[in-house]
């Protein structure tokens, strides 16, 4: 499944995700991330910065929740959590993406990921909680 326009609101250079690979329910599954070499997000071959991989998953989720309006047009990011880095991709690097819910409260919503690289190595793992509707 090759992602909409639409179902992502984020275009380049602010787009890290590429595509869904597997879709198992709302939310839930991988989602494939590319690492483009002398893209304007690597730098001496490195992805910049590591918390960029917070973003990754953010994406990740809510291209896996379909683009959901609540969530991603009229929500933002309200927190992250847990987060791991075990080391940076480097430019050509492929990432997989795994996202599932963790938990709904109300119009919170937990999504936890886990990124890893084209030879299964852990790259970075945590969560990202997104808060439905406009910002106050």
């Amino acid at each position: 499944m090759n992602p909409c326009r639409e179902e992502l609101p984020h275009v380049y250079p602010f787009r890290f995700v590429e595509r869904t690979v597997e879709k198992r329910g709302p939310a839930e599954g991988r989602v494939r991330a590319l690492v483009t070499v002398n893209g304007r997000r690597t730098e001496a071959g490195s992805f910049l910065p590591p918390l960029t991989l917070v973003e990754v998953v953010a994406q990740a989720a809510l291209l896996l929740e379909g683009g959901d309006p609540g969530i991603g047009r009229s929500g933002f990011l309200a927190g992250v959590s847990d987060f791991t880095f075990d080391r940076t991709p480097e430019s050509g690097d492929v990432l997989e993406v795994e996202v599932r819910i963790a938990g709904v409260l109300g119009s919170i919503v937990r999504f936890e990921g886990v990124v890893t690289d084209g030879e299964g190595r852990l790259v970075a793992s945590g969560a990202v909680t997104v808060k439905k509707g406009a910002a106050a």
